[in-house]
């Protein structure tokens, strides 16, 4: 990365946070003070669970953060364990979105395989949460190299299939479907994507239904697609991951969660933090997800694009006993 593109893209005009809408303006009531953090070592591990009404981490879960909004959910003691991939993206191909001027359109996407193989990533399920190239990108490659099955709405069934994904692994999801596996289930829950601008919207929108479309070129043909978010329930231990800044409270009617992935942003959604959290019970742990700079490197450490302080005091002010465990890339969170 030269320094020229490291300086430019801190000032961060019409980038992400007012594009795409992770606004680092979280001025809609989202300050308060410090929360605690993990430890900046190769593994963090929470104390005890935050009361005694929660069911206790299940052992043998970790969480390791791909950076953006990639994870990677490994459940159980044994060798291979299960393993659960949400919004995977590993090349990390320059966008421009941090910098002054944001992401162009016109970007030509990138797969570099080599760099996806290279990570020996594993995988039972994949989780697609919306359409955007930070986080479909590599998922009809690592489709086929793991075997998965892949989740997401029609749009990105249909926009995979387009970029060689095998079709008979793609399954068709809206919100509302649970499916249950050895030792965990997988809740489908339908979502909402952040909007931001002078004229509030949501960035490269659209679907794609009914048919294969041609195979995308550039970023603006990743469209959104539909947003989804993810219930994973490990032995009674529940983990939410949202993809974007927003999310649909009526869709998260009787959901509770131990430990929940929010990104910072959602200056135009009111109450984000105090009323997601609220929503679901004051989770126990809050992990926050998509809050690095994506267009640095995955090997070397997260670069905040400016959003971490907000959400970190946001939850602490909406929901003092949340322990706030922030990982960097690659960090693993063991519970």
């Amino acid at each position: 990365m030269n320094k020229g593109r490291t300086e430019s893209k801190r000032s961060n005009f019409m980038t992400r946070r007012g594009l795409l809408g992770a606004s680092a303006a979280v001025g809609a009531g989202v300050a308060a003070t410090a929360a605690s953090t993990a430890s900046a070592g190769p593994s963090a591990r929470p104390s005890a669970r935050a009361s005694a009404d929660r069911p206790a981490p299940p052992g043998g879960l970790r969480l390791r953060w791909l950076g953006n909004n990639g994870w990677e959910i490994r459940i159980g003691a044994g060798d291979p364990a299960a393993t659960v991939l949400i919004d995977p993206w590993l090349t990390r191909f320059w966008t421009g979105t941090y910098s002054e001027a944001g992401a162009a359109p016109e970007t030509p996407i990138e797969v570099d395989t080599a760099v996806i193989d290279g990570y020996g990533l594993r995988a039972d399920q994949i989780l697609v949460t919306h359409g955007h190239y930070d986080h479909m990108t590599d998922v009809p490659h690592l489709a086929k190299t793991t075997g998965a099955t892949v989740f997401g709405t029609e749009s990105h069934v249909n926009t995979m299939r387009a970029m060689g994904a095998p079709e008979r692994q793609l399954s068709v999801v809206a919100g509302g479907e649970r499916l249950q596996y050895k030792g965990y289930s997988v809740q489908v829950v339908r979502s909402l994507h952040s909007m931001g601008g002078e004229h509030p919207r949501v960035a490269f929108a659209g679907t794609r239904p009914g048919q294969v479309p041609k195979a995308p070129e550039t970023i603006a043909d990743l469209v959104e697609g539909g947003s989804l978010s993810y219930l994973i329930s490990v032995n009674g231990f529940d983990i939410v991951n949202f993809g974007s800044s927003n999310f649909s409270e009526h869709d998260l009617e009787g959901i509770r969660a131990d430990l929940v992935m929010i990104q910072p942003g959602g200056a135009n959604v009111p109450g984000y933090v105090p009323r997601l959290l609220e929503l679901l019970g004051h989770p126990a742990y809050v992990v926050p997800t998509h809050w690095d700079d994506f267009d640095e490197p995955l090997d070397r450490p997260a670069v905040d694009w400016g959003g971490l302080d907000e959400l970190r005091d946001a939850v602490r002010k909406a929901s003092p006993r949340s322990r706030f465990v922030k990982l960097d890339h690659l960090e693993t969170l063991s519970l």
